[in-house]
């Protein structure tokens, strides 16, 4: 049934990551305990610098297996 929206306006509330995640999350403790720039090298070859879309972060993409992974 078709129906006229409501003219009240919904709250809207503004959060952070840092305020979903929990301080001892694991996702935290591997954060810090790994430093992940070494990805950047090991994967630099595989990138064209001067052709091509920009590339998405390996760091990224890596992080979002390894979350894939976990959870």
């Amino acid at each position: 049934m078709l129906q006229e929206p409501s003219p009240q306006q919904y709250e809207l509330e503004m959060v952070t990551m840092e305020q979903l995640v929990p301080k001892e999350h694991l996702v935290r403790k591997i954060d810090k305990a790994i430093d992940f720039e070494f990805i950047r090298d090991e994967v630099a070859h595989l990138y064209c610098k001067d052709n091509g879309r920009p590339p998405v972060d390996p760091v990224r993409l890596f992080k979002i297996i390894l979350l894939g992974y976990l959870f």
